[in-house]
């Protein structure tokens, strides 16, 4: 492993085949969590958001019940994830031609829930490296306002919540 200064834990969620697993592929730097989107993963999904740093909730820009399961992605972070966890909405696949949520849709959800926002293309690595270079930035800029020293590898300390079970799930993730 390379040397580093810090280490954030960035998770990625959204529904399967919405693109998680390429984006990763095209920046695979930081460590970077993909959920798989599968209901199979969900007892250890809960526990990545317990500690992650960032998460990058991303739908697919052509498919509309992607976009409709985000209210579902939400409520399961504000169960399980830091209350003051960065949050990124990514509307992802913008190369291609039958999009079906428009960006100002996109734009205006990720304002109602205090989220970033951005459109990507893992396929064409388009705003990918942006997109995880900005989580990186803001993230290295709370650890120094929080004082955290840079002489060993550290995580950015959060305080966890308290789990519960969740069974009320509308879509197949």
């Amino acid at each position: 492993m390379e040397d580093y200064k810090f280490l954030f834990k960035v998770v990625l969620v959204g529904n399967a085949g919405v693109g998680k697993t390429c984006l990763v592929r095209r920046f695979t730097q930081l460590q970077i969590w993909d959920t798989a989107g599968q209901e199979r993963f969900r007892s250890i999904t809960q526990s990545y958001y317990r500690s992650a740093h960032a998460l990058i909730l991303i739908y697919d820009i052509t498919s509309q019940p992607t976009f409709d399961c985000l209210n579902d992605w939400l409520r399961e972070i504000d169960e399980y994830a830091n209350n003051r966890v960065l949050r990124v909405l990514v509307g992802n696949k913008i190369d291609k031609e039958d999009r079906e949520i428009p960006s100002h849709v996109g734009q205006d959800f990720a304002q109602r829930h205090d989220m970033r926002y951005l459109e990507t293309s893992a396929k064409q690595a388009d705003n990918v490296e942006k997109l995880f270079v900005q989580i990186a930035s803001e993230l290295m800029e709370q650890a120094k306002s929080k004082g955290i020293s840079s002489d060993s590898p550290q995580s950015l300390p959060f305080n966890t919540r308290t789990s519960k079970s969740i069974n009320d799930y509308c879509c197949n993730r």
